[in-house]
């Protein structure tokens, strides 16, 4: 029987939260920046030493050869 206005509640609730989260975090870059700054979920190893490609593999062969 009153089920609707909770209805109404709920949903405006699904819809302005997200709003004002973004509008108060989005407008501040500051605070936007420590928050990206704390949340760094993906963190990649130093780069190591790559393998050799074709043409340093054709030259260390012609190397190898020649001794």
């Amino acid at each position: 029987m009153g089920k609707g206005p909770l209805e109404v509640f709920k949903f405006g609730c699904y819809i302005a939260i997200p709003i004002f989260m973004t509008a108060a975090f989005v407008t501040n870059p500051d605070r936007l920046a420590a928050i990206i700054k704390n949340r760094a979920y993906v963190v990649y190893p130093p780069e190591a030493e790559r393998p050799p490609n074709f043409e340093e593999l054709v030259e260390l062969r012609r190397k190898g050869k020649k001794e």
